[in-house]
């Protein structure tokens, strides 16, 4: 050690350092081994490995933000499968550059949070609401950080909280106080800072996760905190371009929407009394896109859109060319996420092989009297069976094709570019419990959020946050599941809906989003696997019914969301409008679930939706934990930034790789079954991509010359809707041994 040091010291001699504020002086060693010591503290590396990498990086003039980046990257070279640790150091490293940039920038890290509220309301940075504390109050709030959580993020979580998330001199636990202070100011003034504490001891400790909407938006003045938004076009002008302009205002703030077009006429269709004069739904669609590229979120990122469109509709067959290379370019859209809305019934006939038959809406709405797109379960049935009898005589613009072949064109198209998404609509439509106001059209960007739309009138609308499994114990479980549905409820009273149809369903439905993320971790840490299906139900029957029941305690005390009365919550149906008899058979600990039933009956619940899981691709990094309930990619890869290869590994490696179960090897029926298992319990969706791999010998170590085929897939997409799945979200496919990813990326609503 001595022997090190020494020659460390006399390879440096001589050298000046300039640092942030522009100052000269000696370069002294003795700091930056303090700052090493610091960032490998508890932690199983060797600081005396990252000094010996430092050394050869020195010269004279170099200044100290430039040994702070030397630093990094030496840390994340020596990183490796078997010392990922050194993903932590850098992580610290990069945070102690933030605390020295604010110090040089504003004179001050922590400890004077008061003057940083002051300072920030007046430059119109912080929401002015954050006044109703007084200053004896943002004192006590100020003792309440500890700017060590500041150290628990590795490089990737770090650089992204940073870059993402945080305003212009703004360190990481005033954004996480300054956000749970906004959150708590809807409470009774004698309450505020008690629920303050505890949204931010959730917050900062990496239990639960905000949005990206809220926590990048929640801090400024007139900020949407909504992540998910649904809005459908009716079958005329007016519709049609407000729903781009809502489309608009809602990328401008950082939300994803998904747009319904199955009321649209189709291409060759009626228009002022003249038949083929329709251009059909893929004009309107490219509209879409390019708004979606013009309004880039102040430059941040370009928007993002997905187009729903039912697989009766007679332009399906374009709709899914629409982002191939082929074809005329003017009606193509490559910058939105196409969705498939599927019914039963289809699926039903591409089980048998039976024909299937694409039509007109318009037709069939002016011609038969019937609203197709409103329908769903054997209200649809009856009626397409009426439409199918009615060919060449009332409905003359059809296609029949074969639905087994067609579902393959499908699937062609989600191997080539991941989409289209699949969104099962009766089956979502059967757990709606708002079926007395309406039905749902379609899903979501992430497709795990969704709820009653009316064209013009209410536009889906919905807060979400995660809760982080993998920091979480068991008796933790109920009371941040009540934290965290208060939070929600309590940003609905505090966003800005960006048009009025969003406004209008936010106060009459007050829809909310509880997910999850980091259960590959909580399995990990449990030594279990994703074939432990009583498990994974145990655990979740826990989360449905803490979040369920604390809305119906939040329903005691503020009162329930305004068409509650009629829901299937108020008969006494719970998650996913089941009897309470299907609890009394399924659930783990029925009872509880039977005295729930009779308690919302009574109180009511204060959201129409409360649970749904998000992709938390992104803030997943930010919180320390694999993404969503899946498992991961891979347990140790590197990831391309625009700062360098970036180590991206799950939280518990070091200790319990073996149960980190590998998702680019894993049978994607497994995946199916967890999901469908969660889904029990959850009673909005669950993101869910399915990862293919078409190596030879993968799924078939006993024939290593076997390769998925074609039937595989559709198999596994055939259990997802038999299994009870909601949606399937992006199909990716690995070959050659790497990850082949579409052309697009998630941009997910929620991260």
């Amino acid at each position: 050690m001595q022997a090190s040091s020494t020659l460390f010291e006399d390879s440096t001699r001589n050298i000046c350092v300039i640092h942030r504020d522009g100052s000269t002086t000696p370069l002294e060693i003795c700091k930056i081994r303090t700052v090493v010591n610091w960032a490998c503290r508890a932690l199983a590396t060797n600081p005396i490995a990252l000094e010996a990498q430092l050394k050869t990086r020195l010269r004279p003039g170099i200044t100290t933000r430039e040994i702070q980046d030397n630093l990094i990257r030496c840390a994340l070279e020596l990183c490796s499968p078997e010392e990922p640790d050194w993903r932590y150091v850098a992580g610290r490293l990069h945070i102690w550059s933030l605390w020295k940039d604010t110090q040089v920038s504003r004179g001050y890290q922590y400890g004077e949070y008061a003057r940083t509220v002051q300072q920030k309301v007046l430059l119109g940075e912080y929401d002015s609401r954050i006044s109703l504390y007084s200053p004896e109050e943002l004192e006590i709030a100020n003792s309440w950080i500890n700017p060590d959580w500041d150290a628990d993020y590795d490089y990737a979580g770090a650089v992204m909280l940073t870059e993402r998330y945080l305003l212009a001199n703004e360190l990481p636990q005033e954004a996480f106080l300054t956000c749970a202070l906004l959150i708590a100011s809807v409470e009774t003034p004698d309450n505020r800072l008690n629920w303050s504490w505890k949204f931010y001891r959730a917050i900062a400790r990496r239990q639960i996760s905000l949005a990206t909407p809220i926590l990048a938006n929640l801090r400024v003045p007139n900020g949407s905190l909504a992540s998910c938004f649904i809005t459908a076009m009716d079958d005329n002008l007016e519709s049609i371009f407000e729903n781009i302009h809502d489309a608009a205002r809602i990328s401008k703030n950082g939300g994803g929407v998904g747009v319904n077009l199955s009321r649209i006429r189709a291409t060759g269709s009626w228009v002022m009394g003249k038949k083929n004069a329709s251009g059909g739904v893929v004009p309107w669609i490219k509209l879409l896109n390019d708004t979606a590229i013009a309004v880039n979120q102040g430059g941040r990122r370009a928007g993002a859109v997905t187009v729903s469109l039912d697989i009766w509709h007679f332009d399906l067959p374009e709709f899914l060319d629409m982002q191939t290379e082929n074809g005329d370019a003017r009606r193509k859209a490559y910058d939105v996420f196409p969705q498939l809305v599927v019914n039963d019934e289809f699926m039903r006939r591409v089980a048998a092989g039976a024909t299937w038959t694409l039509v007109d809406p318009y037709e069939v709405r002016t011609n038969l009297g019937v609203e197709l797109a409103e329908l769903w379960g054997e209200a649809f049935v009856e009626s397409y069976l009426q439409i199918e009898a009615s060919l060449d005589s009332s409905i003359t613009i059809y296609k029949k094709v074969n639905a087994r072949a067609f579902l393959k064109q499908v699937m062609r198209s989600q191997l080539e570019t991941g989409m289209p998404y699949l969104w099962f609509k009766d089956t979502a439509n059967r757990a709606n419990p708002n079926q007395h106001q309406g039905y749902i059209p379609g899903g979501n960007l992430c497709q795990e959020s969704w709820s009653n739309v009316k064209p013009g009138e209410e536009a889906h609308t919905c807060n979400l946050v995660s809760i982080n499994l993998a920091n979480l114990d068991y008796e933790e479980q109920e009371g941040i599941c009540h934290t965290a549905v208060r939070i929600l409820d309590n940003t609905i009273d505090l966003t800005s809906p960006p048009f009025t149809a969003s406004a209008n369903h936010n106060v009459k439905y007050r829809t909310i989003g509880v997910g999850c993320m980091g259960l590959a971790d909580w399995l990990a840490k449990r030594h279990l696997t994703y074939s432990d299906l009583q498990e994974i139900s145990n655990l979740f029957e826990d989360i449905g019914y803490y979040c369920t029941a604390a809305s119906m305690e939040l329903a005691k005390e503020r009162g329930a969301y305004p068409v509650f009365t009629g829901s299937e919550w108020s008969k006494g149906n719970l998650i996913g409008a089941r009897p309470v008899d299907w609890f009394e058979q399924h659930a783990n600990s029925p009872e509880r679930f039977l005295k729930l039933s009779q308690d919302i009956k009574k109180y009511g619940v204060r959201n129409s939706h409360i649970t749904s899981i998000a992709p938390n691709t992104s803030s997943s990094l930010v919180q320390g934990c694999t993404a969503s309930v899946l498992p991961v990619y891979s347990r140790f890869f590197y990831e391309k930034w625009a700062k360098g290869s970036v180590p991206i590994a799950p939280p518990y490696i070091r200790d319990h790789l073996w149960f980190y179960g590998e998702n680019k090897t894993l049978d994607q029926k497994k995946i199916v079954k967890v999901i469908a298992t969660i889904q029990q319990w959850i009673d909005t969706g669950i993101s869910m991509e399915l990862l293919f791999n078409l190596n030879a010998g993968v799924y078939f170590p006993d024939d290593p010359e076997r390769c998925l085929t074609a039937v595989d897939i559709f198999e596994t997409i055939m259990l997802a809707w038999e299994l009870g799945c909601k949606a399937i979200y992006y199909i990716r496919t690995v070959q050659k041994d790497s990850f082949k990813e579409s052309n697009k990326q998630c941009v997910a609503c929620a991260n």
